[in-house]
């Protein structure tokens, strides 16, 4: 989880004390991550955890992507002009955990210490709700029933605060919400020294 947007991968990698949370917002150094691994493992500390979003890529791989997506808009001009399409985007055939082993295996060559992959998948949906998870859902629950009641369709019910208010489709429907580089939660992990892997 985690293709277009690190927000998973950020709130968990901050609630579980991750030492470096990579996400596909902030494109990562291998090499500052291999130094912050190693700068622990200096300092005494016998494990690092990496959190990683399945979107997060390196800045070599997030050049090639922007560079192809750019050429496939290119391309796409030209084929409106009555021309074909050559230009074939990686983004279809990334494979995540592939990439994520790969960083594994690179990651291990560069600080000399033994990795560990876990990859939660499912895992992560199947935990047990906190109470916090349930008051939420009995927010969320309670306020579409009470649209339903109410004849009120076509939306979503959102959180804000304490309140809750519906949300037409069209307003969210089809759209990515990516972690803003300022956002709260980026400036927490920066302050409690979390690598981003920033060059």
């Amino acid at each position: 989880m985690g293709h277009s947007a690190g927000w998973l991968a950020l709130g968990a990698g901050i609630a579980g004390g991750a030492d470096v949370i990579l996400i596909p917002e902030i494109p990562y150094d291998v090499e500052r991550v291999a130094e912050a691994i190693r700068a622990r493992s200096r300092s005494g500390k016998r494990f690092s955890i990496v959190a990683v979003a399945e979107g997060a890529m390196s800045r070599q791989e997030h050049a090639a992507v922007a560079a192809a997506a750019a050429k496939k808009k290119e391309s796409g001009a030209k084929k409106a002009n009555g021309k074909k399409s050559a230009a074939k985007s990686p983004i279809a055939s990334l494979d995540y955990s592939v990439r994520t082993l790969e960083l594994a295996s690179r990651l291990e060559a560069l600080t000399g210490l033994e990795s560990r992959v876990t990859i939660l998948g499912h895992l992560q949906r199947g935990g047990i709700p906190s109470a916090a998870d349930r008051l939420l859902a009995s927010r969320l629950g309670t306020a579409c029933a009470e649209l339903i009641h109410k004849g009120h369709y076509g939306v979503m019910v959102a959180a804000r605060g304490d309140q809750t208010r519906p949300v037409e489709l069209e307003e969210v429907a089809g759209k990515t919400k990516t972690v803003p580089p300022d956002h709260p939660w980026v400036v927490t992990a920066r302050h409690v020294g979390t690598n981003l892997g920033e060059a």
